[in-house]
């Protein structure tokens, strides 16, 4: 069986940080001041206290990570006293079924175009524009992110026109704030092996980006390829491709381009032996994520003779 070691993990983490670290200090926000958009803070909504001290990192975030917010499930209730029960729903999950200290995502955005407040001191230390609080939303990179909770699942339906505009709005009040490239605009996915932000959310975000870049006056570089999905079910190239290097690594599977029993098996016993996080995102999910393999997955089975950013661009391809 194959052996994980920190230094590979330390090795997939570091790419990302550097990468996202060029961006901030290349890149500045050369238009016009960025409005603050209406932010419900905690004390508005009826948060419970946080159960342990906030983490404040004394540095900005790198990235801005989208999230969907699967539960509660969403509705036509597009109300400000539905985007204060979301935003209690969430933190209820987050504290009582996760064990977290408080909410894990940074800010929440409602189906009604409604933002609230988070974690705890999230918009105080937003407004400084220097540090970022600490959440608990994408798994072994919560020290470089800042998450954005969207309520309802965006597997298979698009966003209501409300929720888009808040977030194109809150996230470019962030870039602003925090010097970061439009192209530094993530989805969960981009980090973890999850769907969120769901794939209609997922596939929207060069168009964010776009809009972002459009409110800060920032021309959008076009990012670089992300690390596809698979899912037990999927078929074709690339599932052979995370056959052929799955079986490099020790695992017993058939190259044989369907993402069946074993593959999801080897995938799920590789995860766990590297100790992937799961569950970073709500603490209820519409779809059981077992054996899904992303971008923490990749990183582990590739083989070391190229670049990361090689074998993105190569997968993609494929």
């Amino acid at each position: 069986m194959v052996h994980v070691d920190r230094r590979t993990l330390l090795k997939a983490g570091m790419t990302a940080t550097a990468a996202g670290a060029l961006g901030m200090t290349t890149t500045g926000t050369a238009g016009a001041a960025v409005p603050a958009p209406t932010i419900h803070p905690t004390s508005e909504w009826g948060a419970r206290p946080a159960s342990g001290a906030i983490v404040v990192e004394n540095h900005k975030p790198t990235y801005i990570v989208v999230h969907h917010a699967v539960d509660p499930p969403m509705n036509n209730d597009f109300s400000l006293s539905r985007a204060f029960y979301v935003s209690r729903f969430i933190q209820n999950l987050h504290m009582d079924k996760n064990g977290w200290i408080d909410s894990g995502q940074q800010f929440t955005n409602s189906r009604g175009g409604y933002v609230t407040e988070g974690r705890h001191r999230s918009l105080e230390i937003l407004r400084g524009g220097t540090q970022h609080v600490q959440g608990a939303n994408v798994g072994n990179h919560n020290s470089e992110v800042i998450g954005i909770e969207n309520e309802g699942l965006y597997s298979t339906v698009d966003v209501p026109t409300a929720l888009w505009n808040s977030l194109v709005s809150l996230v470019a009040y962030i870039a602003h704030q925090y010097g970061i490239a439009p192209e530094f605009i993530k989805g969960h996915r981009d980090f973890n092996s999850t769907e969120c932000p769901g794939q209609v959310l997922y596939n929207r975000l060069p168009e964010l980006r776009t809009a972002v870049g459009r409110v800060l006056g920032v021309p959008v570089t076009r990012s670089e390829a992300e690390w596809p999905l698979l899912k037990p079910g999927d078929t074709g190239r690339k599932v052979q491709l995370a056959q052929r290097f799955l079986r490099a690594s020790g695992f017993g599977v058939t190259a044989d381009g369907v993402f069946g029993k074993s593959t999801k098996e080897a995938v799920t016993a590789l995860a766990t032996q590297a100790g992937l996080p799961r569950d970073t995102c709500t603490a209820a999910k519409a779809a059981d994520e077992t054996g899904f393999l992303g971008a923490d997955v990749w990183p582990l089975i590739v083989p070391a003779d190229r670049s990361t950013a090689a074998w993105r661009a190569d997968l993609a391809r494929a």
